[in-house]
């Protein structure tokens, strides 16, 4: 067998409400606690009728540099420990009740840690009437005297409301109270629990004003409890099996025609007076889950939704029954929301269950601190984020109330003691944030058409019948069968009508004369019956004419206000269009500034940029003028250096030459002398005359470079090497720099620089104390002799503090070994002993010694002369 698809029921279209673009913030109202007995730290007080301060306990650090911080939070309205519970009604609960007897709906509920009087605020206690309490009393103080009878309204099980007339109510009545195995007491003051007797005193009783006369009201109260994130039905009448006890059926949300959320299958009770409210109330309480925690001996695992509904109807026209059309019906509701606290598990101590139930309780409450964040964000930046009413039942319930079904408020109630202090942080948070948020007003209920003052002038009509009828003798009740019973009593009483004699004549003439009297007297009833029917008549007539003239001025003014409100509906457009204006317009002024801001950031980062570029270029210029001078500087030193250096070489090389010759020279002459002996052999000569030679001249006297092998000296006697004195001893400071590798020539003449320090490596501190440096370098020549240098320079000083050597001479110095060769003079025999003469040869070592500043440059040699011995 094939199944049929079934096909989706079709979403129907939301009803159409009058829009209002007026909203109100949430109010947020705060409630200080009275510091326990056994605490003694206080870490909240209150600043002004509108502000608290909290004070960081001792120990507690809120900055992460540990500085000591104060908060301050703002609220609506701030209660003190010394406000009592006729002023928190008073200010928070009282518009809340008023609106709902004109018709529109409200939400209050208590927000706060366990333990910070969240339950004693809504219900109180005996002769502390709670927010609950208070509003079921004002509620019945208003319209008392304007309920229609019971089951007059009847719930339709989807959140609507169904009349019907007295008799189906008195038959309804009859069924139930039949249906009932105990009767109920008339009195229901006398059943009332001794825990919640005397909640308000006679005097703080409240009143409702503006109360509209012209209907009959009917209330009915229901009770839930969310608990686990399942909804309950407090006051649902279970049969308890003691053997087999079944648990509570959970209930479900709906939505009705309107669109509104409600508890499908919850139960609504209708009540009568504030006594009869609150002992349904009591009974659900009972039922309540509590448990006893750490914190709290008696804290609620749930939370308690208490809803009173006012159902109300116009009466007719006549003003005495209720009009019979479920269309005219209005229902608003007022729901008080006990939120169980958020708590700490490992503050609580609980265990198993209870942290499972706390787990619920926190996680419900963030749901509720989500959704007025994401609608905060909505309104506060235009945004259209999806608002997660469905993640939680508690949200989910009151969505109607946020999206403009009715006024939100909110208790937060705080314990001033300091262990509570973080928690407290993060209540003052989440109302701090709730005040931000914004809810549509709800628009009034539309007028009903009927004339008002119906029910008054029906009574005023009642009251002069029972006026007349008492100045006649007539009863004065409004039994009609007892006026008519009256009215046969009132005639004159008939005579005895029996007939024991046909030829009787009198028993009938006076029944007859008793009859035209009756007659007489019925006729004259008659007449001012119909007189008083005809001014009844003239005077409705007169009434009718002033209603219809009334009526068209009202049809009239009706008209003019139809015009009004199309010109109010025409600038409400306006005006919602010049708002979506302006705010198009600052929302591209807002993004104008920000583009703004971003240019003149960024110029001031390019002319900061340009400045530290045009800084940099200006020292590098001043820094490529400093070089230019520095380098003219080194270059004019340089040229003139070089310009000394080739004078001097070309100055060596000529005393080179001039050397050269004079060497040359006294060869030839030893040759000379040589020959000039060799052709005299045989003759002995006389001994030579001893003759000073001629001395050469300064130039003549300079060395010239030595050869491999030592060349001849022309006489016998040893010479003694000249040596000179460096022209450098002045003032000036030497650092004389000789290596620890350096050999001991044992050479007489050394190089000696007066006022100099030794040092074996050079360092900083030595070459800050001294002018020059100076470096004995020793290297073997090509000779294979061991050649000294000094290289010298002078020490100047570095940009970073340092010292450098810039190297200017170089002088060297060599050892040279001078042979004299032996040779035997040849005498004659005459000669005496003493004339024999032996050559002594003699070596000597000759030494150069340098002084700094000499004029001597690198490659210059300084030799030794021979001098001849006087005879």
């Amino acid at each position: 067998m094939i199944r049929q698809a079934k096909g989706k029921t079709p979403r129907r279209p939301p009803p159409k409400k009058p829009s209002s673009n007026q909203k109100d913030p949430v109010g947020v109202y705060c409630r200080v606690r009275p510091l326990g007995a056994e605490d003694e730290e206080c870490c909240i007080e209150v600043i002004s009728s509108s502000t608290i301060q909290l004070h960081a306990p001792d120990g507690f650090k809120t900055n992460r540099n540990g500085e000591y911080k104060e908060t301050q939070y703002s609220f609506k309205k701030v209660f003190g420990v010394s406000v009592s519970q006729m002023e928190l009604f008073e200010y928070v609960a009282k518009p809340l009740v008023d609106d709902l007897i004109h018709g529109k709906n409200g939400l209050l509920f208590t927000y706060g840690v366990t333990g910070s009087g969240k339950t004693f605020t809504m219900t109180g206690s005996p002769g502390l009437g709670g927010l609950l309490p208070r509003s079921l009393d004002m509620i019945f103080n208003s319209i008392g005297p304007y309920q229609a009878k019971r089951y007059v309204f009847k719930t339709d099980d989807k959140n609507g409301m169904d009349v019907q007339s007295e008799v189906d109510a008195l038959l309804e009545r009859q069924r139930r109270d039949n249906n009932l195995s105990a009767p109920k007491s008339s009195s229901s003051r006398q059943k009332l629990d001794p825990e919640i007797a005397d909640m308000i005193k006679p005097e703080e009783a409240s009143k409702a004003d503006g109360v509209d006369e012209d209907s009959s009201y009917g209330v009915f109260v229901s009770y839930i409890e969310i608990y686990n994130n399942y909804i309950y039905d407090l006051l649902e009448e279970t049969q308890e099996d003691v053997i087999k006890p079944k648990p509570p059926q959970s209930k479900i949300l709906r939505e009705d025609q309107n669109h509104n959320m409600y508890v499908a299958g919850c139960m609504e009770v209708e009540v009568k007076s504030p006594e009869e409210a609150f002992q349904v109330f009591w009974r659900g309480q009972k039922k309540r889950k509590v448990a006893n925690t750490r914190l709290n001996r008696e804290s609620s695992r749930s939370h308690s939704v208490f809803i009173i509904k006012l159902a109300q109807a116009p009466l007719d026209a006549d003003g005495d029954t209720i009009l019979q059309d479920k269309n005219q019906v209005s229902v608003s509701q007022l729901c008080l929301v006990d939120l169980a606290g958020s708590e700490r598990t490992g503050r609580t101590g609980a265990e198993g269950t209870r942290i499972r139930e706390a787990g619920n309780i926190n996680q419900s409450l963030l749901n509720l601190r989500t959704c007025i964040e994401i609608l905060r964000e909505n309104q506060m930046c235009g945004t259209n984020r999806m608002v997660p009413y469905r993640d939680s039942k508690v949200t989910h319930l009151f969505k109607n109330y946020f999206d403009g079904e009715g006024k939100v408020k909110m208790v937060v109630c705080v314990n001033p003691k300091a262990d509570d202090y973080e928690e407290t942080l993060l209540v003052m948070r989440f109302a701090e944030m709730t005040q931000e948020v914004e809810v549509a007003r709800p628009v009034d209920r539309p007028i009903c058409g009927f004339t008002p003052g119906r029910r008054h002038r029906n009574q005023a009509f009642k009251e002069e019948l029972s006026r007349k009828l008492e100045e006649r003798g007539g009863p004065i009740n409004r039994d009609v069968s007892s006026v008519i019973n009256h009215l046969v009593q009132s005639l004159p009483p008939l005579p005895s009508s029996e007939l024991t004699d046909p030829h009787d004549d009198i028993t009938l003439p006076r029944l007859i004369e008793a009859l035209q009297n009756r007659y007489r007297i019925r006729q004259m009833m008659i007449e001012e019956y119909n007189k008083a029917a005809n001014m009844m008549k003239s005077m409705l007539q007169e009434l009718d004419g002033n209603l219809a003239s009334k009526g068209d001025y009202i049809h009239e003014q009706n008209g003019k206000l139809a015009e009004k409100d199309k010109i109010i509906q025409n600038n409400k457009a306006e005006i919602e269009r010049l708002e979506k204006k302006n705010k198009m317009q600052e929302h591209k002024i807002d993004i104008l500034q920000k583009t703004t801001k971003i240019y003149e950031d960024d110029k001031r980062s390019l002319r900061h940029e340009l400045d530290t570029r045009d800084q940099r270029l200006m020292r590098e210029q001043s820094d490529k003028r400093r070089m230019e001078q520095r380098m003219h500087g080194v270059v004019t030193d340089t040229q003139h250096k070089w310009e000394k250096e080739c004078e001097r070489r070309v100055n060596a090389m000529q005393l080179e030459m001039q050397n050269k010759l004079w060497v040359k020279d006294e060869k030839l002459k030893q040759l000379k002398a040589i020959v000039t002996e060799s052709k005299t052999p045989g003759r002995p000569e006389p001994p030579p005359q001893q003759t000073q030679p001629k001395r050469p001249s300064r130039e003549e006297r300079l060395p010239a470079k030595r050869s491999a092998s030592p060349s001849p000296i022309p006489t016998t006697t040893p010479v003694r090497p000249l040596h000179r004195r460096s022209r450098s001893a002045g003032g000036e400071k030497w650092v004389d720099h000789k290596p620890s590798s350096n050999l001991d020539l044992g050479t007489v003449l050394q190089p000696v620089i007066p006022n100099a320090i030794q040092v074996s490596a050079p360092s900083e501190k030595a070459l800050s104390k001294c002018d020059r440096y100076v470096l004995t370098h020793q290297e073997v020549a090509s000779d294979g002799e061991i050649q000294t240098k000094l290289i010298k320079g002078e020490v100047i000083k570095t940009r970073g503090g340092g010292q450098a050597v810039q190297f200017t001479d170089i002088e060297t110095l060599k050892q040279e070994l001078t042979t004299v060769p032996s040779r035997k003079r040849r005498s004659s025999e005459g000669t005496p002993a003493n004339g024999d003469r032996t050559d002594v040869e003699k070596r000597c070592s000759v030494a150069l010694e340098m002084r700094a500043g000499s004029n001597m440059g690198p490659g210059y040699e300084h030799h030794g002369i021979t001098k001849r011995r006087k005879p």
